[in-house]
């Protein structure tokens, strides 16, 4: 992953608190990357599923009906719906309220 970008290009990954990624060969890993940082979503980061919305949502109305020649046509196609969206962008009304399906502790 890391050799195959720019030299000095920072890269920026999202992880859930999962302790695996706290360990020293991630931190062996992160000094060895200096171009590397880690970012950890918060414990009950309701705003991750905002993130997946758009995603699903740019997957379901651009990609899955698609027709692409190549990445540049690609990368074309998708900056064209994020501008056209971004005009008239609201927030997502998402709300997590099905008791039942919460995970309790034990």
């Amino acid at each position: 992953m890391v050799s195959g970008c720019k030299p000095h290009q920072e890269i920026h990954i999202i992880l859930d608190n999962l302790s695996a990624h706290k360990t020293s060969q991630v931190e062996d890993f992160l000094k060895r990357n200096l171009s590397v940082k880690l970012h950890f979503t918060p414990t009950y980061s309701s705003w991750l599923n905002q993130v997946e919305i758009w995603f699903a949502r740019l997957e379901r109305e651009v990609i899955a009906r698609g027709i692409f020649t190549s990445i540049t046509n690609l990368s074309q196609k998708l900056m064209r719906y994020i501008r056209a969206y971004s005009k008239n962008a609201r927030p997502f009304k998402w709300k997590y309220s099905d008791v039942r399906r919460r995970i309790l502790p034990c």
